[in-house]
């Protein structure tokens, strides 16, 4: 459950990120509140949404390539690593 939230919130979060990276790479302090206005903030939010949804999408709407993981267990008094089946 936390791994499908913190997948969201990062994809949420990217467009936040890449702005920042992009006035870093600009060599200009990126947390000065005039880079911050309403409308950037409105489209990374815009931006941010549209990520989440469409990579939570595609997380659920594509095959998986593994099967369930079992985890280590004692079978005839030796240890079995965890594996997916």
């Amino acid at each position: 459950m936390w791994r499908a939230i913190f997948e969201t919130a990062l994809l949420f979060l990217t467009p936040f990120l890449a702005y920042t990276l992009f006035h870093i790479a600009q060599r200009r302090w990126p947390f000065v509140a005039e880079l911050w206005h309403k409308r950037i903030v409105s489209a990374l939010a815009i931006a941010g949404l549209l990520t989440a949804i469409a990579g939570m999408l595609t997380l659920g709407l594509t095959e998986r390539q593994q099967g369930a993981y079992v985890p280590a267990h004692v079978e005839n008094g030796k240890l079995v690593p965890g594996q997916f089946r």
